[in-house]
């Protein structure tokens, strides 16, 4: 492993040898090039724990464009220490951070998802059982209950898909992007208007919200797990999406959903605050319910298979196949004492598969 002086120091051809464009100062970390990610204020790259030699992502953020805002900045600082305060399977893992101050960068290495954001892998793959989606909603919400149980309680107030991260390979989703989140020290309610308007529960707008804007959200995320499309999008920018949610009408979206026990699970994730349930309970609702078996049981593998039973009975060898015809002459050369013999066969189909 070599220090960001050294990497700094090397030639183009001396970094791609070493594989690293640069370390953590333990030399634990090292970053490729890869982009895994890039958003407004971070870029993610692909990195690797040499410890446990486990690919990891590599957040990376350069300090003078956060220097221009102060609560960038705070925000940031506070993304990071809250997520090394979290441990759960449902929220992003967090392993450690610290400032570069050579290159003036704040970086933190947090784990890698294979399949990228729910949203991006959603869009990818349309055609999905709904037992998927109770899946992944299930996931999200003990997510939720994890941090609205936590002591000061945790709100996440920016929950939409594109913040859900995913392992497709083990149908894994987890809850990332914290950096918008409430911590509630002593107080029942929160008081600032942020989040993204699509997302966004009414009472947010009003400054004064509970845990319960993450349900709102949470909602609006399994609507989009369903029609692969962002709530509202009939409306033409945040203005109009703002009159709508302050009065109450649902996006155009939740009326094309044909599954009515999922839409009226999602409805019950939308209505005011006061009539909202909680994420635990909505963890109990029979929308959500284990119904593996029950599925199972009524959903067969309808995969034809290769050969009917006809077909097999065709190519059944028989225990007693007819004899084939044959008649051999010959005729003996006495110049050489050499035999010419000639065969003839009948016509006959051999019960064998080549």
């Amino acid at each position: 492993m070599y220090s960001n002086k050294q990497l700094a120091g090397a030639g183009d051809e001396a970094k791609a040898h070493i594989g690293y464009i640069e370390t953590d100062p333990n030399g634990r970390y090292g970053r490729f090039e890869e982009v895994l990610g890039k958003g407004a204020m971070k870029t993610v790259y692909k990195a690797i724990d040499e410890v446990l030699g486990v690919e990891v992502a590599w957040n990376q953020v350069r300090l003078n464009e956060l220097m221009r805002s102060p609560d960038d900045l705070q925000r940031l600082y506070s993304e990071v220490h809250l997520l090394s305060t979290l441990k759960h399977d449902s929220i992003i893992r967090f392993y450690t951070s610290w400032i570069d101050v050579d290159q003036k960068t704040f970086n933190f290495i947090t784990e890698m998802f294979t399949s990228g954001t729910l949203r991006e892998y959603r869009k990818k793959y349309r055609r999905v059982d709904i037992r998927a989606i109770k899946s992944w909603a299930r996931q999200i919400l003990q997510g939720l209950v994890y941090l609205h149980s936590r002591d000061p309680q945790v709100i996440h107030r920016d929950l939409k898909c594109d913040n859900i991260f995913v392992n497709g390979h083990l149908g894994q989703v987890k809850i990332g992007d914290l950096g918008l989140a409430a911590i509630l020290r002593g107080s029942k309610s929160a008081h600032s208007v942020i989040g993204t308007p699509e997302f966004m529960a009414p009472e947010l707008y009003e400054e004064d919200y509970n845990e319960l804007v993450d349900v709102y959200s949470f909602g609006m995320c399994v609507l989009e797990m369903f029609t692969c499309e962002y709530p509202y999008s009939e409306c033409a920018n945040p203005a109009q999406i703002y009159k709508k949610v302050t009065s109450g009408k649902l996006p155009g979206a939740f009326y094309s959903i044909q599954d009515l026990e999922a839409q009226r699970f999602i409805g019950r994730c939308l209505v005011n605050a006061s009539k909202r349930l909680s994420a635990k309970e909505l963890l109990l609702d029979p929308f959500l319910a284990s119904d593996e078996v029950k599925l199972l049981s009524k959903t067969k593998l309808n995969q034809k298979p290769f050969l009917n039973e006809t077909e097999l009975g065709k190519l059944q060898l028989s225990d007693d196949p007819p004899r084939t015809d044959m008649t051999i002459t010959g005729k003996l050369n006495p110049e050489d004492d050499t035999i010419f013999l000639k065969v003839l066969v009948g016509i006959y189909i051999f019960p064998s598969i080549f």
